[in-house]
């Protein structure tokens, strides 16, 4: 494989994206729940769009490179998803589940002709059990696909008309697809609450079991258990220490992970600073859209989410602003497991207006009251559900600190209702309800975007955040995606001016609002995308336009401003 050049626009491979195995994503898929046994579906399937057929491998989008599709269905356009498997002879007598990690967007899923399940978020994983449906021998699973951009459904980024900041839709499934046996009662789901010492456990399904951990065992009773480890030690990013656990239920055993640490809000010298551990941190962040030059929405391997991770964290960055997307759990439990925090944004839906939403508010003209926003009933009810189900799937990974429920207005409505929601499903972690503006009345942080002028601190009497600052540009041309068009805040001409830029930014920009209270800064972004070149990383993730030692004893000096 190599690069395909058409008009305007370069269509890059990542390094890893050049040669594939022939199941891609082969690992298990849910790091927070393991099984022994699982069957991988991805691979290679049948596709049928407008009446013609080709091959798609999965779990990649029909409109990627690696996806083998050369002219992908059109947005709205029904396409159906094919392939065969045989259940493995040792799961005789067991129960069998399928499951998705996410199809873009209505999927309605068939075994043998028979329906099993219908989903229509494009975001969240979602199972059926197919046991019923099963026949012996070869049995026949289809996906019947739209990806509408339906305003009503979280859709993020995705555009039509992509270019600038709105990006090439992902349609279809981007994440894996795979069987797993269990028995007639099984462990459905994990919930977990931690603080400083102990862990909480809540297991869905079932009702009595042992959990063991460290040799030490601890008994579920009515599906609830409390661990407390004899020895103590707390997750940060600096030391970020996992306790591995095993739950016997019955006939059923899965493994997991927990972490003991603290978020909390105190006054520290007359000043309001977000605290991990009990003591005031920096949250020395970048925005991270989770866009691949190759696979779009879905890297090329499962690796590449560690090689982001540990090329931000060599930078001397600690945490990753997800960007209205949610990533397969393989995301999150690299951050766990080496180390990174997450602020993870729910995914908008609604119609964004340019006007209301970024020319007034960047003009400073965009105070307004939300309550009439995103008016539509059956929309509000939708984005709602979706947060309640983004929290109940990701809520046990402990690198997530900060949810952000609105971002710029964009299908806002009713944040200060969203935010009591919100806190009383998960009161643990820190929310901003509005990201950038049209702030209400309640958020545990004064966020702020803030890309032209100087920057500042925000008017309300709460931790300051600068959510979104940046997007400084170098285009190092062979690597990016539009040969003719840059976009960015401000364009530097080479790769020494963008470092001395970032100098600049973080050893003097930055320092007097951390002593007066800035307790995290997220910095426009981790990679370019498409259009934007505005990344620390080209879009193939081929150049770091900056080196570790140019920028980390800055970073340094950030963390030791807000502890001192």
């Amino acid at each position: 494989m190599g690069k395909e050049v058409k008009t305007n626009y370069q269509r890059l491979y990542t390094k890893e994206g050049r040669s594939l195995p022939a199941v891609p994503w082969g690992r298990y898929p849910r790091p927070q729940m393991r099984r022994a046994e699982w069957l991988c579906l991805n691979g290679d399937w049948e596709l049928r769009f407008k009446g013609t057929s080709t091959r798609i491998r999965v779990p990649f989008c029909p409109e990627s490179l690696l996806s083998g599709v050369e002219t992908p269905p059109e947005v709205g356009e029904e396409m159906v998803y094919r392939r065969t498997f045989t259940v493995p002879e040792a799961w005789a007598g067991k129960r069998v589940l399928l499951h998705f990690g996410a199809v873009s967007r209505e999927a309605v899923i068939c075994v043998n002709g028979r329906e099993v399940c219908r989903h229509e978020n494009g975001y969240l994983p979602f199972s059926a059990d197919v046991t019923d449906a099963l026949r012996e021998g070869e049995n026949e699973l289809s996906v019947a696909v739209t990806n509408d951009l339906s305003p009503k459904y979280p859709l993020g980024k995705q555009s039509k008309k992509r270019g600038g900041m709105w990006y090439t839709p992902c349609s279809g499934i981007w994440q894996t697809v795979w069987l797993e046996p269990v028995p007639e009662t099984y462990v459905r789901a994990l919930h977990l609450r931690c603080g400083a010492d102990f862990c909480e456990l809540e297991a869905e399904g079932v009702s009595s079991g042992l959990v063991t951990l460290d040799g030490q065992t601890y008994p579920l009773r009515d599906g609830k258990a409390r661990i407390k480890p004899e020895s103590i030690q707390r997750w940060s990013p600096e030391d970020p220490y996992l306790y591995h656990f095993t739950l016997e239920s019955g006939e059923d055993t899965v493994e997991s992970y927990f972490a003991l640490r603290t978020l909390e809000v105190k006054n520290v010298g007359g000043v309001q600073r977000l605290c991990l551990n009990g003591k005031p941190y920096f949250f020395n962040a970048l925005l991270d859209q989770g866009y691949w030059s190759d696979g779009l929405y879905t890297p090329a391997i499962p690796e590449l989410y560690a090689k982001d991770i540990l090329a931000m964290k060599q930078l001397g960055f600690n945490t990753l602003r997800k960007h209205i997307k949610l990533e397969p759990e393989q995301f999150y439990y690299d951050c766990d497991r080496l180390g990174m925090l997450v602020f993870q944004d729910m995914v908008n839906n609604g119609v964004y207006r340019f006007l209301r939403d970024t020319i007034l508010p960047t003009l400073k003209l965009g105070k307004l009251s939300d309550l009439k926003l995103n008016p539509d009933p059956g929309t509000r009810a939708v984005f709602l559900d979706a947060m309640e189900r983004t929290v109940r799937t990701l809520g046990n990974h402990p690198s997530i600190c900060l949810w952000t429920i609105f971002n710029e207005g964009w299908g806002q409505f009713c944040a200060d209702d969203a935010y009591d929601r919100l806190k009383a499903l998960d009161p643990g972690r820190f929310i901003d309800a509005t990201s950038g503006w049209f702030h209400q009345k309640k958020s545990d942080v004064d966020s702020l975007h803030i890309y032209f002028g100087k920057l500042h601190l925000g008017t309300q009497p709460l931790p300051q955040l600068l959510s979104e600052f940046g997007g400084f540009v170098w285009k190092d041309h062979p690597h990016s995606f539009n040969l003719r068009k840059t976009y960015g805040y401000r364009i530097y001409p080479t790769r020494e001016k963008l470092v001395a830029a970032l100098r600049r930014l973080y050893g003097e920009a930055l320092p007097p609002l951390v002593k007066q209270g800035l307790c995290g800064a997220v910095y426009t972004q981790v990679s370019d995308v498409e259009d934007e070149t505005n990344g620390l990383f080209t879009f193939d993730r081929e150049v770091l336009k900056v080196k570790p030692e140019e920028l980390r004893e800055l970073m340094e000096a950030l963390q030791e401003a807000v502890q001192s």
